[in-house]
């Protein structure tokens, strides 16, 4: 899983390998959402930042794109 605070176009080949996308900023529009569309990836943006952190610590996470939640299993 990749988590960033925003995604741009030198991260492509990184988010190409990740199994998840998510990010504290951005929304259904943004460079992180797009690309990760075209690649199959599922992505979650707009998180903010005190979940990126909680996130960051470590630990499975479930991410779901269409339902747009991610979950600390």
């Amino acid at each position: 899983m990749l988590l960033a605070e925003q995604t741009d176009p030198d991260w492509v080949p990184l988010m190409a390998e990740a199994a998840a996308l998510v990010t504290a900023e951005g929304g259904m529009l943004c460079h992180a959402a797009i690309v990760a569309r075209e690649l199959g990836v599922p992505c979650v943006t707009g998180v903010g930042a005190a979940a990126l952190e909680r996130l960051a610590a470590g630990g499975p996470v479930a991410v779901d794109g269409s339902a747009g939640t991610v979950a600390i299993l």
